[in-house]
Parts: C-alpha cells; structure tokens; sequence
C-alpha cells in the first residue's frame, strides 16, 4: 500500500506538491469515488483516475550496476557529466540507492521503488557495504584498531564493522585494505582511513547486502530477480 499522491507522482503526472493539490481539490477518483485526503493509501489493484483519465502505474524496476570512474551518481548534472541513470537504458525513472563518489567504483543498486532503497538505507536494516581501499601508505596495526575503536565524523564516532589489511606493496608505499561498514555518510570510507592519516588512492564497492560484482564488468549492469528483491524486503523483518 503506497500513499495516493506518491503513486500519482511516480506514474509522471504532476510532483508530489501538485499530486496533493489535485486530490485536496477533487480531482482525483479512486476505484470511480471521488478522494479528497491525503493520508489514502491505495494498491496495485486501485484504479486511480486523474481528472477523469485513468493513469498507468509505472512498473517497479531493479538494477545492479558495476559503477565506474567519471560517473556521477545522481539522476542528472548541472556540469553536463554523464551519470550512472545514463548508463542504464530504460523508460522507468529510477534513480540510485545511496551514492558512490565520482572516483569510486563498484556495486550500485538502482531502482524506481522506494521502499526497495529506504529498507537498504536504512540504519536498522544493518546492510553491510564492503569496500576494497588502496591507501598511500601502509597501514599498521596500530591505525587498524584506531579504526576499530572508532573515529569521530560529523561530530559522532563510527566504527566498522570489519577491517582486514589484505595486501602490502612496499615498492610503491601502499597497501589494500578491506573494511565494512553499515552507515552511508558522505565520503564514509575515505574519511574514516584520513583520520588515522591514509589517504585513500582507489576504492571500491565490492559488496552491497548480498549483492556483489559477479560476471559485471566496469559499466556493464544487470536487472534484479524477483527473488532477490523479495529477500530485500526481507531484511527489513529481521
């Protein structure tokens, strides 16, 4: 069950603000019975009319996308740079679950249903995010546990769940690290190895829920199955 202005917005016939405005001023019928609050919820099986014409639903669409570099992850730019939503050919108006920076690559969740991407945001659905990191430098021990203790962003401590050294290249003073986290704040990662002094070089979103790159190249991306965005709405029981 989805709000009445929200399915009128999402089927492209006014924003939010106008679909409200349209029902306050009996301009809306559900099932041929004129509804002027706002609080109607309605189903897929409602027949909803918009000024006497019946309006088409928009159909729920998934995607798995293996972001890459030079992309921005938004649904348009006022730079004129090409977007992840570009990358993705279909008449649906999906839009990203979350960001990657414009540097950052890997798993992205794309769709047009928001109660999809509201259960993978949020903080009690726990989601992990798994990220592979290059750092300039090589982190030790000691900076692991600072990470592990946790670091103060935006005037709150976070920690990750995992942090794993993977990889130590010293003829280039670097190192790959894997850490997981469950927040989504703005430059997460790279703020969290800057506070214990590694600036992060390349990253990568390996995993997502249970969501990973498997057979995606770079900018290759795929539709979700049904079973998968039925054990999306799962998580949000647990």
């Amino acid at each position: 069950m989805e709000r009445l202005q929200k399915v009128i917005a999402q089927a492209g016939i006014a924003s939010r603000r106008k679909a409200e405005e349209l029902i306050t001023e009996g301009k809306v019928k559900v099932n041929g019975i004129v509804v002027t609050e706002l609080g109607t919820k309605v189903s897929d099986k409602d027949r909803i009319e918009v000024n006497n014409e019946i309006i088409e639903k928009e159909k729920k669409e998934y995607y798995l996308l293996n972001k890459p570099r030079g992309v921005v992850t938004t649904t348009q730019d006022d730079k004129n740079r090409k977007t992840v939503v570009d990358l993705i050919p279909t008449s649906a108006r999906i839009y990203p679950v979350g960001r990657l920076d414009y540097d950052t690559t890997g798993v992205l969740l794309l769709t047009n249903d928001g109660d999809f991407a509201n259960i993978l945001m949020h903080p009690t659905s726990n989601v992990d995010k798994v990220y592979m990191a290059k750092l300039e430098g090589i982190i030790k021990g000691e900076q692991i546990n600072q990470l592990k203790d946790g670091v103060e962003l935006d005037g709150e401590i976070v920690k990750p769940s995992r942090v794993k050294l993977k990889k130590v290249d010293p003829k280039s003073n670097s190192c790959m690290v894997q850490i997981t986290i469950h927040e989504g704040k703005n430059h997460q990662v790279k703020r969290m190895f800057e506070a214990v002094g590694f600036p992060v070089a390349k990253l990568k979103r390996e995993k997502e829920a249970f969501f990973d790159l498997k057979d995606l190249q770079s900018g290759e991306f795929r539709k979700l199955t049904p079973k998968e965005v039925a054990k999306v709405y799962g998580l949000k029981q647990k």
